[in-house]
């Protein structure tokens, strides 16, 4: 049986990914292969949350000291991302269209909450799971490829996470629809959505509830089998007048000079 640490080091080999990540010191004193060995190591511990300590006890060829320096002068947020999306598009060049099918465009997207301690600054009191704890939000693709995570507060709109994860996830997949739960949907993110290109599809649980809205003024008798959801019609004069300023989110959005979160308080 194949261990998990020897498929971490495989990819490593196929992908050279330890190369994203470089020292914040201002000199680098190891040589190559030391790094490279403990860097695995070290993703190893905190990817299976087994923990630097326990891996240290197993490995018995690393100290404790020597992980623990890695971790904090190597291993960063914006090295784990990039990491993440150098073996995302290595496992999309490699896969066979005949098994895993031509460009795939769909992804998923949901949150779950983990408990944490009081102290975390993110840590708050979870409304529908009760108890402190946080929330990280991923991004899948249809098969099973994590493209994207953040961790977020209880508190953030996963309306904002949804599109944040769409436009900086980094990788070659350009993703065209998104599906989510009835927490990542609302009137505005089905606006965002279509002005930044992609097709929002909720799952929703109320949709007996759900109303359409008329083109038109009058147009009710043309959609005589939807009359029990139909209700007023569009204020097109509306649209008109805040089309400019969605236009200018939209654009902020896409060129990452505003987040989703901020952006998303603003209109309401």
């Amino acid at each position: 049986m194949t261990s998990l640490l020897d498929v971490l080091k495989e990819a490593d080999l196929r992908t050279g990914f330890t190369s994203e990540f470089r020292t914040l010191a201002s000199r680098q004193e190891l040589d190559p292969g030391t790094v490279q060995r403990r860097l695995l190591l070290c993703l190893f511990g905190l990817g299976t949350n087994m923990g630097i300590k326990q891996v240290c006890q197993s490995n018995g060829e690393e100290s404790y000291e020597e992980l623990l320096h890695m971790r904090r002068y190597f291993i960063s947020k914006q090295a784990l991302r990039s990491t993440n999306a150098r073996l995302v598009n290595a496992t999309f060049e490699v896969r066979q269209p005949a098994i895993w099918e031509e460009g795939n465009v769909a992804c998923a997207s949901d949150s779950r909450k983990f408990g944490v301690r009081g102290e975390n600054l993110k840590s708050e009191w979870h409304i529908r799971y009760r108890g402190r704890g946080v929330i990280v939000y991923w991004h899948v693709e249809r098969n099973a490829l994590a493209i994207y995570s953040q961790l977020k507060a209880p508190s953030s709109s996963e309306v904002s996470s949804m599109i944040e994860s769409v436009l900086r996830h980094s990788t070659q997949m350009k993703v065209g629809r998104n599906y989510v739960d009835r927490h990542g949907q609302s009137e505005l993110a089905f606006a965002f959505c279509y002005l930044l290109g992609f097709e929002l599809l909720p799952r929703l649980k109320n949709i007996h509830a759900q109303k359409l809205y008329l083109p038109a003024t009058g147009a009710a008798n043309e959609y005589r089998f939807l009359q029990p959801i139909l209700t007023r019609p569009i204020q097109w004069d509306l649209i008109r007048q805040q089309y400019e300023p969605m236009i200018q989110y939209a654009a902020a959005l896409k060129i990452g000079t505003a987040d989703a979160e901020t952006i998303l308080r603003m209109d309401h």
